[in-house]
């Protein structure tokens, strides 16, 4: 809820003019309450049928993808929180993911098929129309040189942990409101490397460039300007078009990631 209610440049939010032409605010907002009840029983339920029990609770409220890759992210983080074995975060997520099996990776595959994913691309749509050859951590790996979240299960959630929490962390700190935290946290994980639901939509270029500009916005304040935030606004402009093929969608599930990793070690208080 926080992360689709925070204004990012590109994404929906609450103001009507940030709608999709397939998805409203309103449905994120419904598709992150039905998946709390599949996220309480992460402990007792394997990961693959805690992914595929979240998006069997979302298609009951939205008939759009509004949350494939946040569910596929925050559910290790999920079920490592709830292991009662301790360690750091990262730690328990790293161990979630070793253990995954081919049967994880059967029900990840039914799930996207479930929420069939705009700009997936062919590759990756024969593949989880297959059996899974492996594992699921061991099929991610496969995917991570064209998939951001992809590449978060294949390095134990390195940007997670290593660029979206500790900007996050650091926004607040510096006495950032959760929404200019947000942004900013979105804006430094765009700046840092090209969106690859973009990259798929619309070539790796615009991609690229997209970035460039993201780092533009961050260079002239961001969030924490003036200028930075009218630099802001004309970014989330330049990113809206009618079918929303600029819009930089696995930037905003890795910073949906951040912010519950932050949540998770006590950072709402």
């Amino acid at each position: 809820m926080l992360e689709a209610s925070a204004p990012k440049p590109g994404n929906v939010a609450p103001p009507a003019r940030t709608h999709f032409h397939d998805t409203r605010y309103e449905d994120f907002l419904a598709s992150a309450a039905a998946i709390g009840p599949a996220f309480l029983l992460a402990r007792r339920r394997t990961l693959g049928a805690t992914i595929y029990a979240a998006c069997v609770a979302t298609a009951g409220w939205t008939r759009a993808n509004t949350n494939l890759g946040i569910i596929l992210l925050l559910a290790p983080l999920a079920r490592a929180a709830l292991d009662p074995r301790g360690g750091t975060l990262r730690g328990r997520v790293a161990r979630v993911l070793r253990r995954t099996t081919v049967r994880d990776a059967a029900h990840a595959y039914a799930a996207i098929r479930l929420a069939h994913p705009g700009g997936l691309g062919r590759a990756m749509s024969q593949d989880v129309a297959a059996a899974p050859p492996r594992g699921l951590r061991a099929v991610m790996v496969l995917a991570a040189d064209r998939d951001g979240i992809a590449r978060e299960y294949a390095t134990d959630f390195a940007v997670t942990f290593e660029l979206g929490a500790p900007t996050l962390r650091r926004a607040r700190g510096d006495g950032l409101s959760w929404d200019d935290a947000i942004v900013e946290t979105y804006l430094t994980l765009l700046a840092a490397a090209p969106d690859t639901h973009v990259a798929r939509k619309v070539g790796s270029a615009e991609a690229a460039a997209i970035s460039r500009r993201s780092r533009a916005v961050l260079a002239a304040g961001g969030v924490r300007s003036a200028g930075g935030r009218l630099r802001t606004a004309a970014f989330d402009r330049a990113l809206r078009d009618p079918s929303n093929s600029r819009n930089p969608g696995t930037t905003a599930d890795l910073t949906a990631a951040a912010i519950f990793a932050v949540l998770l070690e006590g950072g709402w208080s």
